[in-house]
């Protein structure tokens, strides 16, 4: 753990450095220094960031479990009738490539301009992935495990809980840590639309006021969140997998 904080601590001086380099040779308000937007932070708590903040966690955390449930019930489901399988996996392959940002006007005509349409586009691009990585998980898993299991009489239940699940833990958090930057990205671009909180419109609104120390304070405290979720996967994953050693 220790040896993880100092990690993030070089790469965050780092990364500071070469944005103050960079402010120094560019001298423009439009690439304020660390050190400005570090004092505009205080400002944004007085303009309800915390509102804005939470309303982002919020949809990003639902978003992302609902599509990790759906693409875990579809990928099971899938993998275990051949029948489905051979019905969802076109259905997948042809449905996959569509850009999904392309379906935001349909997307808010039904589901309307407040959460529920920011939550469904996660779902729609996260799920996917989650589907075919647990689909592809459960079909590696060699059938003379499942043998073993029934020689002793276990049932179908435990046989899914002592192979299937742990099975799949891997792939679904391996997909969600790579899904997750895809899913904030997401989340920054729909709440351009149809809302007024949120980090997504803050980030906007401080930029067409042309405040920039506000708008880099706020996409810095962005990736801060996206950094805590990260770190949070990473503290579950090894909660739930105590028999990897680097889940």
């Amino acid at each position: 753990m220790k040896r993880r904080i100092l990690s993030f601590t070089g790469a965050g001086i780092f990364l500071l450095a070469i944005w103050q380099i960079a402010s120094m040779l560019l001298a423009k308000t439009l690439l304020p220094s660390p050190v400005t937007v570090f004092q505009a932070i205080p400002d944004l708590v007085q303009r309800d960031l915390f509102h804005h903040l939470g309303a982002s966690l919020w949809r990003i955390t639902l978003g992302m479990v609902l599509a990790v449930f759906l693409g875990f019930l579809l990928g099971l489901l899938i993998a275990s009738l051949p029948r489905w399988k051979n019905f969802f996996d076109p259905l997948v392959y042809l449905t996959y490539p569509i850009p999904k940002m392309a379906l935001l006007p349909i997307v808010m005509l039904l589901g309307g301009l407040g959460d529920l349409s920011k939550v469904i586009m996660i779902v729609l691009i996260v799920m996917p992935q989650v589907l075919v990585a647990v689909r592809d998980a459960i079909e590696e898993i060699p059938e003379h495990y499942y043998d073993v299991y029934r020689v002793i009489g276990a049932s179908s239940w435990q046989r899914f809980g002592k192979i299937t699940f742990p099975a799949t833990l891997p792939a679904i958090f391996s997909t969600s840590r790579v899904s997750l930057g895809t899913a904030i990205s997401i989340l920054f671009f729909t709440e351009n639309y149809g809302t007024e909180f949120g980090m997504g419109y803050f980030i906007m609104d401080a930029w067409m006021r042309m405040d920039y120390p506000a708008m880099y304070a706020a996409i810095l405290i962005l990736s801060l969140l996206g950094l805590v979720l990260f770190v949070a996967l990473d503290l579950l994953a090894k909660g739930v997998m105590p028999w990897r050693k680097s889940a």
